[in-house]
């Protein structure tokens, strides 16, 4: 293949769609429709990789139509799990249920759901909704209820001894050379992962167990001793999760799953079964690195720093998440709120960039752009770009403003900047956005933004403090905003600065952006003393 050659948009998301239907047709299986699978988690509150892992599998089946293929995502709730440690901030009396399955654990907030998965369950699906991502939903209680891995669990069980060494050999765990490779529910405590499968009945269906005890977390857990069988038709157990990924993939048939390196291992073993002892090729595989929070630590449920869609939501559009989600796959990326300010303005430039109303000389950089913008927009963007006004100017302005009304005052501003025309429905949802950024003490956070200043601009931002100082007070004189600008353009000829470079440097610092108001009015708006405090930041930097 050219490495020149534009696969599709020119994404990653169309090279590995590519680079799937090159391997299935070397397979010589058919290809419609192709199914494409992400997990979901059911045992914590849902977070941003969480989200991540169903809206990049979705890409790709963006990426397969694309191309002319039927495709489908498969959202999988793994919701047999059992739960393995009380998440941070969720009720106490949870510690009843350690070691049951999330299924059949009551619902710990509001109890708006039949359980403690489907509640779980229910958030991420909402936020897919949200977020117009389209799935087909399948839950593995009702899948094991329903008897549809019961093959696989028959195959995998006849071959428990071959699979119990191959584990050992591959990873150095022991369990399953003593142990079926199958989790029954004690059938008088109610928990799983303390039940040990130690026989498999094949004519019946039936697995021996006793309930002796096991490890949930990081603790061993007693068992109650009661010895059992569990049907493997009826819901009365799970596979290890060391051979549940191949069982789930031959019975959907699924052609492509990404992970994250913390599962590689559990992967490279299911990949072996799929393929060595149930006879389907193993999916196709991505992996991609994990989101980490901005202290450098992993986002996981049980530590509760999660950053949920929900939350996300709350501030920003989801093209903004969408834009985080499909830019790489790749890579370890910190992430916090305090990025989507920087987030929604980076939208409006693939926006601008897409409808020419900017440019990107580089070609296979624009390509790309577009390319995610596109995605974005499920590969039908609408004919025209919408009203862009900078988040931190919409998210400063709310700060001034008690929320009574506060809709209708800032648009006064803007209509009085001269940056928009009339209250579209996109600029009243940014509004409020920003709103509730300002509301819950998330405005300052980004104030100062990266940039690094040369001699003659730090000379340039000491005059213009300057001159600010020396008109606090006279903020209500109707000459301040028309001096404060001549001021500014003085100050630029003075030092030997284009004007407009220095106007640039100026709305890069206050509403980080390269254009806005004009800079008289809006240091006055913003108030005087604020406006010194948070140019002044640059120069202790």
């Amino acid at each position: 293949m050219n490495e020149d050659k534009v696969i599709g948009k020119g994404t990653w998301i169309d090279k590995i769609a590519y680079t799937l239907i090159e391997r299935e047709k070397e397979l010589g299986r058919s290809l419609s429709p192709i199914s494409v699978e992400s997990g979901l988690g059911a045992s914590g509150i849902p977070h941003i990789g969480s989200i991540g892992d169903a809206v990049r599998a979705f890409g790709i089946t963006l990426a397969l139509k694309n191309l002319g293929y039927d495709a489908e995502l498969i959202a999988f709730s793994d919701d047999m799990d059992g739960l393995r440690a009380v998440p941070a901030g969720f009720p106490p009396w949870l510690n009843e249920y350690v070691g049951r399955p999330v299924s059949k654990i009551p619902d710990p907030i509001g109890g708006c759901h039949a359980s403690f998965g489907a509640h779980m369950s229910g958030l991420l699906l909402d936020a897919l909704d949200k977020m117009n991502i389209k799935y087909k939903f399948l839950s593995a209680y009702e899948m094991y209820n329903n008897g549809v891995l019961a093959k696989e669990i028959d195959t995998l069980l006849k071959n428990s001894s071959l699979l119990g060494r191959k584990i050992s050999m591959m990873v150095g765990q022991q369990k399953f050379t003593e142990n079926i490779p199958y989790f029954p529910i004690c059938n008088r405590c109610g928990r799983i992962y303390v039940a040990n499968a130690h026989e498999y009945k094949p004519d019946e269906g039936r697995v021996v167990y006793i309930c002796s005890g096991g490890t949930i977390g990081r603790r061993f857990v007693k068992g109650c001793g009661f010895n059992g069988e569990a049907s493997i038709h009826r819901g009365e157990g799970k596979l290890a999760w060391k051979v549940e990924f191949a069982a789930r993939w031959r019975a959907l048939d699924i052609r492509f799953e990404a992970y994250g390196k913390d599962i590689l291992d559990s992967v490279r073993i299911n990949d072996w079964v799929a393929s060595e002892v149930l006879g389907f090729p193993h999916p196709m595989h991505v992996k991609y690195e994990l989101f980490l929070d901005k202290s450098g630590k992993k986002i996981s449920k049980s530590s509760g720093n999660v950053i949920t869609p929900q939350t996300w939501l709350k501030y920003g559009t989801p093209e903004s998440l969408l834009l985080l989600l499909y830019k790489r796959i790749t890579g370890t990326r910190q992430v916090g709120l305090e990025d989507i300010p920087s987030l929604m303005d980076e939208y409006d430039l693939y926006e601008d960039l897409y409808f020419g109303k900017q440019r990107e000389p580089n070609l296979a950089k624009l390509t790309k752009i577009k390319g995610v913008y596109e995605y974005i927009h499920q590969l039908r963007p609408s004919g025209k770009p919408q009203m862009h006004v900078p988040y931190r100017l919409l998210a400063q302005q709310a700060s001034l403003f008690p929320p009574e009304n506060r809709p209708s005052k800032i648009f006064s501003r803007l209509l009085k900047y001269g940056i928009a025309k009339e209250m579209a429905p996109e600029l009243l949802r940014r509004i409020e956005l920003a709103s509730h950024w300002t509301d819950d003490q998330h405005v300052s956070v980004r104030e100062v933004t990266d940039i690094d200043l040369n001699e003659i601009q730090i000379l340039a931002i000491r005059q213009i403090l300057e001159r600010i100082s020396s008109f606090i007070g006279k903020e209500n004189e109707s000459e301040t905003p028309i001096r404060l600008q001549s001021e500014v353009f003085e100050i630029a000829r003075h030092v030997g600065l284009d004007p407009r470079e220095l106007f640039k440097l100026l709305y890069r610092i206050l509403i980080g952006g390269d254009r806005g108001p004009k800079i008289g009015n809006y240091l006055v708006d913003l108030g005087l003393e604020r406006a010194y405090q948070i140019i002044s930041k640059y120069l202790a930097k």
